[in-house]
């Protein structure tokens, strides 16, 4: 399916890469996926990489962004294979789903990972995702002490 396509069925389902400019680097980046076909209940998530420059106007190094590809527990849908989310005799989802444009949390070990276009990438099982998430700042895989401000 061309990235148009992806895009306008997007927006059909009220979500677009083009407002989230997270959501649009990652699309542009990535580009068409139609020549990959994923099997069975695999979602590719594209893994979210913090930006260099932190809110409060911190320069992260090269190592903390790498850390990141491997050890982020947040991702963009970017494809969905035909079986995801879909009840079987051993998995039951009560109606849960994912779209393609959605953030989706799991474990930092979860997934194959892989790269498409220089993209960093994981192949990740419906079971595997834990819950979605409007933004990927909120939740990280580094150890902080929320009491300190």
């Amino acid at each position: 399916m061309p990235i148009s396509n992806i895009r306008a069925s997007m927006m059909a389902a009220g979500i677009s890469p083009i407002t989230d400019p997270a959501k649009k680097e990652i699309f542009d980046a990535i580009g068409d996926l139609s020549g990959i076909r994923l099997f069975s209940a695999k979602l590719l998530v594209a893994t979210y990489i913090q930006p260099r420059k932190s809110k409060g106007g911190i320069i992260l190094t090269d190592n903390e962004l790498q850390e990141d590809v491997y050890q982020s527990t947040v991702g963009l849908v970017v494809k969905k294979g035909p079986r995801v989310f879909v009840d079987d005799e051993t998995s039951k989802f009560f109606g849960q789903n994912v779209e393609i444009g959605e953030w989706v949390v799991f474990r930092p070990g979860d997934g194959k990972r892989t790269q498409i276009r220089g993209v960093n990438c994981r192949e990740i099982d419906d079971t595997q995702i834990s819950a979605v998430t409007d933004d990927p700042t909120i939740i990280t895989h580094k150890q902080t002490d929320a009491r300190v401000k």
